[in-house]
C-alpha cells in the first residue's frame, strides 16, 4: 500500500491528478505501523486487569500521548522542513479536535449502557482500535479517489460542507438529543442473531450458559461504539486530506489523535459536559476546510482562484477552538453542562439488558 500511495497520491499544493512521492518510504511506513500496534498492545496489557482509572494515572498517560505526537512533529519539522511540519501539526490539531467529539459520544454510550467503571477503559480501547482500522480503510480509499478523480477535492469539500451544516443544524435544534440505541441497526442486528446476558461478566465479550454461547452487554456496547466510529471516519479523513495530501501524514495524525483517547477521556470526563459550544466549533472547522478544498479544486481549473495556505488554516483552527472553549466555559459557569448538547452524532444508545 505505501508504495502505491506514494506513487499516485496528488499533493495539496498541486492540481489533482499529479502524482508525488510522500515523505515516507516503505521502511518508515513499516516502523510507524509497528509502533502503533505496539502502543495498542501496551494499552491492552495495561487494561487487562479491570480497574477504575485514577486521575493521576489518566494524567500520566495523557501527558505521554500528547508529548509523543508533538515530539514526532518536531522530528518531522526538522527532517522535512517547515511546510511539512505545519501540515502535520495542523492535521493533528484537526484530528484531536474531532476525536474530542468522539469522547462525547463514548460518554453517552458508557452511561446509557451502564458500563461499570472498571470496564470503561476496555470499551474505549476497543473503540480506538475500531476507529484506527476504519480510518486506515478510509485513508486508502481517499488516496485512490484523489489519484483517479480530477474533481476529488471538490467531492471531499462537499462532504465536509454537508457535514458542517448537519452539525450546525443538530447543535442549534437539539436534534442530537433524540437518541435511541434500541433502534440502532447494529444493536438490533446483533441481538437478533445472538442472545445477550442480563449483566456484565467482567471483560469477557461472550460466555457459555446452558450449553449455548451468549454475548455480554460489553459486546453490545462495543458494537455500538464501532457503529459510531464509521460516522467519525467519514468526517475526519476528508478533513485531514484538506490539510495535507500525504497519506503518511494523514495516517500519523489520525493514529496519534486516537491513541490517547482512552486516558484523555478520564482526564476530561468532568470538563467534557461543559464544552456545550464545541459543535459550533467543529462545524466552523469542517466548513472552513471544506471551503479550502473547494478553492484548491477551483485553483487547479482556474489558476486565478486563490487558495488558503496551511499556516492560515492552523491559525484559524486554533482561533476557533479558543473561542468556542471560552464561550462554552462562560455559558456553563456555575452549572454542570450537558454532554448531549455537545455531541453531534445522533446514535448514542439507550440502555440494553
Amino acid at each position: 500500500m505505501p508504495a502505491y500511495l506514494s506513487a499516485v497520491l496528488p499533493t495539496a499544493t498541486a492540481p489533482a491528478g499529479e502524482g508525488i512521492t510522500t515523505i515516507a518510504d516503505p521502511l518508515m511506513w513499516g516502523l510507524t505501523i509497528a509502533a502503533v500496534i505496539g502502543l495498542l498492545v501496551m494499552d491492552f496489557v495495561v487494561t487487562r486487569k479491570p480497574h477504575e482509572v485514577s486521575m493521576r494515572e489518566a494524567i500520566g498517560w495523557s501527558t505521554f500521548y500528547i508529548a509523543l505526537p508533538l515530539a514526532f512533529g518536531g522530528w518531522i519539522w526538522s527532517q522535512f522542513g517547515q511546510q511539512t511540519g505545519v501540515e502535520y501539526l495542523t492535521g493533528y490539531l484537526v484530528e484531536k479536535s474531532l476525536s474530542v467529539d468522539n469522547l462525547f459520544v463514548f460518554m453517552l454510550l458508557l452511561s446509557a449502557f451502564a458500563v461499570p467503571a472498571v470496564l470503561q477503559q476496555r470499551v474505549l480501547l476497543f473503540g480506538i482500535v475500531g476507529a484506527l482500522v476504519l480510518r486506515g480503510i478510509f485513508i486508502a480509499v481517499g488516496a485512490a479517489v484523489l489519484a483517479n478523480l480530477s474533481f476529488a477535492f471538490l467531492i471531499f469539500g462537499a462532504i465536509l460542507l454537508a457535514t458542517a451544516v448537519k452539525i450546525l443544524r443538530d447543535q442549534t435544534s437539539g436534534a442530537s438529543h433524540d437518541v435511541d440505541v434500541a433502534n440502532m441497526r447494529s444493536v438490533k442486528l446483533i441481538r437478533r442473531f445472538m442472545p445477550v446476558t442480563d449483566d456484565y461478566r467482567g471483560p469477557r465479550l461472550s460466555v457459555v450458559e446452558n450449553g449455548r454461547r451468549m454475548l455480554t452487554p460489553l459486546a453490545v456496547v462495543v458494537v455500538a461504539v464501532f457503529a459510531t466510529d464509521v460516522v467519525f471516519a467519514v468526517d475526519s479523513v476528508p478533513a485531514v486530506y484538506g490539510i495535507t495530501g500525504d497519506p503518511y501524514l494523514v495516517f500519523a495524525t489520525n493514529a496519534f489523535a486516537l491513541l490517547g483517547l482512552r486516558a484523555l477521556y478520564f482526564v476530561l470526563q468532568g470538563a467534557l459536559s461543559k464544552l456545550v459550544h464545541l459543535g459550533y466549533g467543529l462545524a466552523a472547522i469542517l466548513g472552513f476546510i471544506g471551503v479550502k478544498l473547494v478553492l484548491h479544486w477551483a485553483h487547479g481549473v482556474w489558476p486565478g482562484v486563490p487558495t488558503i495556505p496551511t499556516l492560515w488554516s492552523l491559525l484559524a483552527i486554533v482561533a476557533i477552538l479558543g473561542i468556542v472553549t471560552a464561550t462554552s466555559l462562560y455559558a456553563t459557569r456555575g452549572g454542570t453542562g450537558d454532554a448531549e448538547e455537545s455531541a453531534h452524532v445522533a446514535e448514542p444508545p439507550a440502555r440494553q439488558h
